[in-house]
């Protein structure tokens, strides 16, 4: 399949959407310095004065994983969701649907933009996060896969949101409503042992959790669970997101009415 690919379609949607990234690049770039460093100001200085340390990690270091997890789950799902929207709002979509170009590669196209640009902010957040405390990273590779993995499926993710959504109020009603709040409670700022028993039982619910105990463990060697429950559930996201960018394309929802 991959041999049989149209990758010079795949490249002209690709660099589209980079292109359209790159012409806002100073606000797309500054936002998330600037609110990097809003956090540090305030959780680090504010909390970090009243908790020194978390598992043995100082509480500026020890946020800098979820940081770069709330960044990248809601910049992959903008990213995703308002590039594959724009062209069905502008009505371009039939035009790319009519072209010899298949699924698989519209999806590779829009998606490998959406995550790329996720995973560049990102990396830009930890950089700035280390101009504010020390950070050693344990398990750079698992850090890589990580990092990659949550870019790649909630790129999907925001990628099926933007195929659902019929106006500019539902494309922003999952990621505000749901997403952001499951990720400031998935332990971004704390970890779970922190919270009473009963309370610890409804994060595991969560699987945000599971995406940021996985981030974590691979700067610190420590996270909330353990790094095989992580990987399986943030797989497992990845592989029901697929499925259901397969489902629209095989039924034409939302592409074809």
């Amino acid at each position: 399949m991959m041999a049989g690919m149209n990758w010079p379609a795949v490249r002209a949607i690709y660099l589209f959407e980079m292109a359209r990234f790159w012409r806002t690049a100073l606000q797309s770039i500054v936002a998330p310095v600037v609110a990097t460093s809003l956090y540090f100001v305030v959780f680090g200085a504010a909390i970090g004065s009243r908790v020194t340390a978390v598992d043995g990690v100082a509480y500026g270091a020890f946020i800098v994983p979820g940081l770069m997890m709330l960044s990248l789950l809601t910049q992959s799902i903008a990213n995703a969701s308002f590039g594959i929207y724009f062209p069905r709002f502008a009505g371009t979509i039939y035009e790319i649907l009519s072209a010899p170009v298949s699924p698989v590669e519209i999806v590779f196209g829009y998606v490998g933009a959406a995550a790329s640009k996720s995973i560049l902010i990102g990396l830009i957040i930890l950089a700035t996060a280390a101009l504010f405390v020390p950070l050693h990273i344990e398990h750079p590779v698992m850090m890589v896969v990580f990092l990659l993995l949550t870019a790649v499926t909630f790129s999907l993710f925001g990628f099926v949101i933007g195929l659902w959504a019929d106006g500019f109020e539902r494309l922003q009603l999952i990621p505000l409503l749901v997403v952001t709040p499951l990720t400031f409670l998935g332990g971004s700022f704390y970890a779970i042992d922190m919270l009473p028993p009963f309370w610890r039982t409804v994060s595991l619910f969560n699987p945000v959790v599971y995406l940021i105990s996985g981030f974590r463990w691979s700067f610190f060697g420590k996270g909330d669970v353990s790094l095989a429950v992580s990987l399986g559930m943030t797989l497992l996201f990845l592989v029901v997101c697929l499925a259901a960018v397969t489902w629209i394309f095989k039924t034409g929802y939302r592409l074809k009415s």
